[in-house]
């Protein structure tokens, strides 16, 4: 189903995805964003029955446990990887590639109900893998109607650019804080080639039919 895009800043984005039995939402903004997330909840007028998020970045988690408090029924889930940074704890994995985590991780107390791995469903989307920008991130397809929500894989401020590579010189924070550049380009790729309909990133605008200015910044970025 079409997103319901919710966004702080005019740059930070979350998402509305409705499902049968309600709403999912995905990632939170900053902190202080809650009354704004429920207000966009309530003009909808149907209830969220879990919290997803692609990565523990600030501008992510950054309302989850005001959230938690306003509707403590709703389940938070991330991605096993990620799960480890809601604790600020930034060691890495054994056999992990080398990266360093980068950005500011707000501790969060909201315990997640769910811990995901790629394959696993969150209502009607599938996780994918989207590593790199964070050790853990995952990005949520829709195969409904193949929205994939990317997190900061990609983003589209000013023009279309992947976690791997800045390509919007004003607007460069998700490549600079990304974990393992390596593996953002490695997901870019992984993403473009789900071929999804419509682009829903954590910054920026949507983008409708994005598979040929997600080929042309993968190339841009050293991929192919």
């Amino acid at each position: 189903m079409a997103p319901h895009l919710i966004r702080r800043s005019g740059l930070i984005n979350a998402y509305l995805v409705e499902e049968d039995d309600g709403l999912t939402l995905i990632d939170t903004l900053t902190r202080g964003s809650a009354k704004t997330i429920q207000a966009a909840v309530g003009r909808l007028g149907r209830p969220v029955r879990r919290v997803a998020i692609t990565h523990a970045h600030f501008d992510h988690i950054g309302s989850v446990d005001a959230l938690a408090s306003a509707w403590p029924d709703v389940e938070l889930v991330i991605g096993t990887r990620d799960a480890k940074l809601l604790r600020r704890d930034r060691s890495p994995e054994p056999g992990e590639p080398l990266g360093k985590v980068r950005g500011p991780l707000p501790a969060v107390h909201t315990a997640p109900a769910q811990l995901l791995a790629p394959g696993d469903t969150v209502g009607s989307l599938e996780v994918v893998d989207a590593r790199g920008h964070s050790p853990g991130q995952v990005a949520f397809f829709d195969r409904r109607d193949r929205t994939l929500y990317c997190g900061d894989a990609y983003s589209t401020v000013g023009g279309m650019q992947t976690a791997a590579k800045t390509a919007v010189w004003w607007f460069a924070g998700p490549a600079l804080v990304s974990w393992n550049k390596s593996e953002a380009l490695t997901s870019a790729i992984r993403l473009r080639d789900l071929e999804p309909a419509r682009l829903a990133p954590g910054h920026g605008p949507v983008v409708e039919n994005p598979g040929a200015a997600m080929t042309d910044v993968i190339r841009r970025a050293g991929g192919s």
